[in-house]
């Protein structure tokens, strides 16, 4: 039998889901900490903030994976599915041994669905990670572009990074993101494909 959301269409969270979203979020953001401190011109030495360069990364974190995952979530549970995130304890260890180096590779966890759900709402479901992206790193770009110093820096990882997730995610091989959103609706896959393709171009040209 099938789990369903006992509240249809509302946003339910379990214990044990908030627990891993919250451990999720710290490990990585104190991952990416340790590459924009060892790699990053958003402070000097000598003028290096701890906190502040963590709040960095914890935007970083909650604007790109965590945005991604949740939007896979809330339209899931719009379509009365169960859903709920599940972290992957192996794969933060992997995030945080790997920052050491200088470089983030992470499978830090997903979200679990399950559910009476057709080819459409699947579809529908693994395009709102990837578009919540898109958005987020589109409206970054522009900001990018109207800014400078520190504020247009952080823009830019903040673009980049959404622009590199969605991309990754949209890659049409199972069980990514785009083998589902192109087996639904390729015209719409090409389209979010070629966005975060332009993205990402932008940030390498400028």
């Amino acid at each position: 039998m099938r789990r369903v959301n006992p509240g249809f269409g509302r946003r339910r969270y379990s214990m044990t889901e908030v627990r891993d979203i919250t451990i999720a979020i710290l490990v990585l953001s104190f991952a990416f900490y340790m590459i924009l401190r060892d790699g990053s011109h958003l402070y000097s030495d000598r003028t290096a903030n701890a906190l502040a360069l963590f709040g960095v990364s914890l935007l970083l974190v909650l604007t790109s994976f965590m945005l991604h995952e949740l939007a896979h979530k809330f339209v899931a549970q719009r379509y009365g599915a169960w859903a709920e995130f599940r972290m992957y304890p192996f794969g933060l260890l992997i995030a945080v041994l790997f920052s050491f180096m200088g470089f983030l590779f992470a499978a830090p966890g997903a979200v679990y669905i399950d559910g009476a759900i057709d080819e459409e709402r699947n579809g529908k479901i693994s395009a709102a990670g990837p578009m919540a992206n898109l958005i987020v790193g589109g409206m970054a770009t522009v900001l990018w572009f109207l800014t400078d110093g520190l504020a247009s820096q952080i823009l830019g990882l903040l673009a980049w990074l959404n622009a590199f997730f969605a991309a990754f995610n949209l890659l049409p091989f199972p069980p990514l993101d785009g083998s589902k959103i192109y087996g639904w609706n390729a015209p719409l896959y090409i389209g979010m494909f070629a966005l975060a393709a332009v993205i990402l171009i932008l940030q390498f040209l400028y």
